[in-house]
């Protein structure tokens, strides 16, 4: 049987998403963050030395990293669906847009975050002007720079695909599902674009189905 560890309003929600693409029989463990500092609680330690979400079990082996989670069922389960055979047109961008997501625009997005949450940290009174001054200073003139470089490039990407690697759905759709709802809910612009792949996104039903045992999606903020 395959369990997933899952956090709640985390990345681990594309785990379910695709295994209830692939149509597999699975149980979920769930954990709640912590309510001050949103953070995974401290058991999931317990299935894995880095205490992070997701956390996929099946049998003896013990996977972490979605997008390590998420070739791992491709391999085992999914009989030839959900990416290009090796070779294939579309395999060498399913291989970058799977590792993009996490490796290049999430951290972008995380920083934003964390600095957003910095002037409501606790901090003593006369601190916090100063430490709103720097949060800013580091969004404008950091962040949102290369938030609006990487956003435009996939704005550009998907209007130019309806899906990441080719024509059909692939799990580098799903891969990408959870930096672009973020970047929705945090970085401002017009996103046409990736608005629409979103929405495709969502309207699965398989999406609906992982939704429902999983919970929706939240902004963090």
């Amino acid at each position: 049987m395959i369990t997933v560890h899952h956090l709640e309003n985390s990345r681990s929600l594309r785990v379910l998403w695709l295994l209830e693409e692939l149509g597999l029989p699975y149980e979920i463990i769930h954990y709640k963050r912590d309510p001050v500092t949103m953070l995974a609680p401290e058991s999931l330690r317990e299935i894995h030395p880095l205490g992070k979400a997701p956390i996929l079990q099946d049998d003896d082996r013990v996977v972490a990293e979605s997008g390590a989670i998420l070739e791992y069922l491709l391999d085992h389960y999914g009989q030839g669906r959900f990416r290009p055979e090796p070779g294939a047109p579309g395999r060498e961008a399913y291989q970058y847009w799977l590792h993009y997501a996490e490796g290049s625009l999430m951290p972008l997005l995380v920083m934003k975050l964390v600095f957003s949450r910095v002037p409501q940290s606790p901090m003593p009174f006369f601190i916090r002007p100063v430490a709103r001054k720097i949060s800013q200073g580091l969004n404008q003139g950091f962040l949102d720079p290369r938030l609006s470089d990487h956003l435009g490039f996939v704005e550009r990407h998907l209007g130019e695909h309806v899906w990441f690697a080719g024509d059909e759905f692939s799990a580098a759709d799903i891969q990408m599902s959870f930096p672009l709802q973020a970047a929705l809910a945090r970085a401002p612009g017009n996103m046409p674009n990736i608005r629409a792949f979103i929405e495709r996104l969502e309207n699965r039903p398989a999406y609906r189905k992982a939704e429902e045992r999983g919970g929706s999606l939240k902004p963090l903020g």
